[in-house]
């Protein structure tokens, strides 16, 4: 019956896991197990379940478990300097802050850098929002603070100086993948500022990573994009700033 449903009911989980109500709901207070809060009913995803489960191994079979040393997320040059330099031997496999929080729960990576707003919240990487609660011996280390604006080529030819300017006809906006925590930063400031998305003019192609989007302008593919402050030493480009985000 569990097969069919990927949240389950308080009496669902605690037939899935063998416990007694009470327990689930002592293990709720206690934070320990993972879950959400909808209209006042409590919902288990079945997928986080299972991770909590296989989170609490013991023994020889918990030895036998084993994280690839791989580094995933969000895209970010120091971050990409830092690892380099450390003599760490992590590889790096970057395609945005979601597909790093996903590798996170699949155990395919070791490490994720991300920067998820909650848009209820206006908070940075909630773990019990983004479905990571559930997992044993999780640690966050707030490791930069990002500046994020429009990227515009030089001379800012179309005088873009605000996100209004946007939905002006001819202009075309640069994106990212909508789980990228770029995408999700632009969502919520278009909603803020009372701009439907259906007004914007996207670019054909989503950009998988802050270059690729820096490129896309920078070819004439896009005539602007939310994306991270420019190094000093890129002056062909001109940014203006919106929001700063937590790279964790």
């Amino acid at each position: 019956m569990f097969e069919r449903h990927a949240y389950l009911t308080t009496a669902e989980v605690a037939g899935y896991l063998r416990l007694k109500e009470r327990k689930v709901y002592d293990l709720v207070r206690q934070g320990q197990i993972p879950c959400s809060r909808i209209t006042g009913k409590l919902l288990f995803p079945r997928q986080q379940i299972d991770l909590w489960v296989l989170n609490h191994l013991e023994g020889d079979q918990a030895q036998r478990l084993s994280v690839p040393l791989v580094v995933a997320g969000s895209q970010d040059p120091l971050l990409e300097w830092a690892i380099r330099e450390s003599g760490s031997d992590l590889a790096m496999l970057c395609q945005g802050s979601g597909d790093g929080v996903r590798r996170l729960l699949d155990g395919k990576a070791m490490l994720a850098g991300i920067h998820l707003l909650d848009a209820s919240t206006q908070r940075y990487n909630e773990p019990d929002a983004l479905g990571l609660s559930g997992m044993r011996d999780l640690l966050i280390v707030r490791w930069a603070k990002r500046r994020q604006g429009l990227l515009l080529p030089a001379g800012n030819p179309l005088k873009i100086t605000r996100l209004s300017d946007l939905k002006r006809t001819g202009v075309r906006v640069a994106h990212r993948q909508p789980d990228a925590g770029a995408a999700r930063l632009l969502s919520c400031l278009l909603s803020q500022a009372g701009i439907e998305s259906t007004a914007l003019d996207w670019a054909p192609h989503a950009s998988l990573n802050e270059d690729d989007l820096a490129l896309s302008i920078g070819q004439g593919e896009a005539d602007v994009g939310l994306g991270l402050k420019p190094l000093p030493i890129a002056s062909n480009w001109t940014s203006f700033p919106f929001a700063r985000s937590r790279l964790i």
